[in-house]
């Protein structure tokens, strides 16, 4: 699907913006790596841009997830 470099790029901004939620809370995490994929998917593999989509991400998760 994507090539190494960019996976580990997604992987990276994904442990980035999910640094201060727990490794259990697996919801959000989910929710924040599907738009990151979504994004990558349509094109977008800039760092800053991904990290943007993943912010709005975790912004829009129910609380308990932040």
């Amino acid at each position: 699907m994507f090539d190494p470099a960019t996976t580990a790029l997604l992987r990276a901004v994904l442990d980035d913006v999910c640094a201060d939620i727990s490794r259990f809370e697996t919801g959000a995490r989910v929710r924040v790596a599907s738009r990151i994929l979504e994004a990558a998917a349509n094109g977008d593999t800039a760092r800053e841009s991904l990290k943007k989509v993943s912010r709005q991400a975790l912004h829009e998760a129910p609380s308990m997830w932040r």
